[in-house]
């Protein structure tokens, strides 16, 4: 196959939503398929033991929520489909935005009895600001939940998306008849038997036939036609262009857990999803047809692999192609590295590939090189950007709980930080290290992953702040900045890359700093410069 057609035929995206709608049910049933996996793992059902592929770490077993993101790949109709699973819990929010940055395209799920929730708002605003082309998965319909034109509605309103729904239900829950597919133009049958693989369709271009009754009974006949005149008066057509420019937004019904609606979804996305896109970088505008290699860090996960200590960084191609044993630049540190084992997944084995084209992540063993946010190139300097910190919302002081254990402590803190777990604040008064975190529950996570994988105890200590700003780096010559830097010398820290932040312990104290100092900038996000 030529460059051209690998890049044409892959499909990268990220599946977000608010915890529990479903997603990690409906990255299961898209690899079921593609055939990647056999049998998919009932997340909610204990009789199978077999828990999710995309959930390998202990504490996301016992909790049932997916914590890291992972990546996995299948063929479907000759497409290569690349899914990034995110972390739909709040406290791990960042991991999300990141990843957001490495996709071309998102499908958003929806649980049909909980309708818009709060976290799916707040990943619907990132691809929002970034125009990334948006499908919607209205899941769970074997359950009782709200009407599907008031759940349209609400897509509306509190997404602020312009909504053309490609498939309709037919009943809800007890009554749940099956699906008509608009695109398709075909009615799918629910048996409610989740142990078949795969539901058949009966095609239905005429809506009128009497067949229609026969099939699903007179009165859900004759409310699927008032609905579909509905849906035809009030919507307008799927228009794929100004879906591709984010400005439509198709929307799918179905069950992922009785796999029911996701081939509609599936065959629908593949034909109309964007293949690789083009990535700003600060230099210039990178076309994924150039034959140079680009790539950049978008996640680094450590201990994958419980028997080996291992590191993987995930690397995001954007341009040309990677192959294994040539050597390539990494900008940040100007030095050139080549890598022997390059992983690619595949549901949920790593296999190392010779080549890997656009749109597709690779993972890299890393020793300590990379960093999120760095770029890979055959020797241009580029500088992908878009990687952001955000302040953190909960502070601790962390404490070593075994003296003799100091160095894979620190070890341990160092490493889980790289991969963007939480962020470490060094005080500049006394040296101590204090953690800031998006939720709380990262740090039993930071805790647990310590002791499990580097043998390390750590405690942790109230630490009252309420916000950290990064401070700007003009006018640090002038009397106000010293001044500042005197009198808040117990509130300052350098962050991991060494950038001075203020440790603001209320937001009356963060105004009153504004006020007293305006010449000191304060920023809520690291990339300011």
């Amino acid at each position: 196959m030529s460059f051209k057609e690998e890049i044409e035929r892959r499909r990268t995206f990220g599946i977000i939503s608010h915890p529990d709608a479903g997603k990690t049910t409906l990255t299961e049933k898209l690899l079921l398929f593609g055939g990647a996996i056999q049998e998919a793992g009932a997340v909610k059902n204990n009789k199978i033991k077999k828990t999710a592929t995309s959930d390998f770490m202990e504490i996301e077993r016992q909790r049932g929520i997916s914590v890291a993101t992972s990546v996995l790949a299948f063929i479907y109709k000759d497409k290569k489909i690349n899914i990034l699973d995110t972390p739909g819990h709040k406290d791990f929010a960042e991991d999300t935005f990141r990843t957001l940055t490495a996709v071309d395209s998102v499908i958003v799920v929806i649980d049909v009895a909980k309708g818009v929730e709060e976290q799916t708002i707040k990943l619907v605003e990132v691809c929002r600001m970034r125009n990334i082309p948006m499908l919607v998965f209205i899941n769970k319909l074997d359950r009782e939940g709200q009407d599907a034109f008031d759940l349209l509605d609400e897509l509306e309103q509190k997404l602020g998306l312009s909504v053309t729904p490609l498939s309709f239900p037919i009943g809800m829950g007890y009554d749940f008849k099956g699906i008509y597919n608009i695109h398709e133009k075909n009615i799918n049958l629910f048996s409610g038997d989740n142990k078949k693989n795969i539901e058949e369709t009966i095609a239905f271009d005429d809506l009128e036939s009497p067949e229609l009754e026969q099939i699903i009974g007179s009165t859900a006949a004759k409310e699927l036609r008032e609905n579909l005149d509905l849906v035809w008066g009030v919507y307008p057509a799927f228009d794929k262009q100004l879906y591709l420019s984010g400005e439509q937004q198709p929307v799918f019904f179905g069950s992922a857990l009785n796999n029911f609606g996701v081939r509609e979804l599936l065959d629908c996305f593949i034909e109309i999803a964007p293949p690789p896109k083009p990535k700003m970088a600060e230099e210039r505008l990178v076309q994924p047809n150039e034959k140079e290699l680009t790539g950049f860090v978008f996640k680094i996960h450590a201990n994958m692999d419980p028997k080996h200590r291992d590191r993987l960084a995930f690397i995001k191609i954007v341009s040309g192609t990677f192959e294994r044993n040539k050597p390539y630049l990494h900008v940040r540190q100007n030095k050139k590295l080549k890598f022997s084992s390059p992983n690619a997944f595949f549901a949920e084995k790593k296999e190392i590939v010779d080549i890997s084209y656009p749109g597709d992540i690779v993972g890299l063993h890393d020793t300590g090189n990379f960093k999120i946010g760095d770029t890979l190139t055959e020797g241009e300097s580029l500088h992908y950007k878009g990687i952001p910190s955000f302040s953190p919302e909960h502070f601790r002081y962390i404490n070593n709980a075994d003296p003799m254990k100091s160095k894979q402590l620190y070890k341990g803190i160092d490493q889980l930080m790289d991969e963007g777990v939480a962020q470490l604040f060094t005080l500049e008064l006394n040296g101590r290290k204090v953690i800031g975190t998006v939720g709380a529950l990262q740090f039993e996570v930071i805790q647990y992953r310590l002791e499990h994988e580097y043998g390390a105890k750590c405690s942790y200590e109230n630490f009252p702040v309420f916000k950290a700003c990064w401070v700007g780096k003009e006018n640090r010559k002038s009397d106000e900045f010293k001044d500042f830097i005197r009198v808040k010398q117990k509130f300052l820290a350098k962050d991991k890359r060494g950038q001075l932040v203020f440790l603001a312990d209320s937001q009356f104290s963060l105004q009153m700093t504004q006020a007293k100092y305006p010449l000191v900038k304060l920023h809520f996000v690291s990339e300011f410069e």
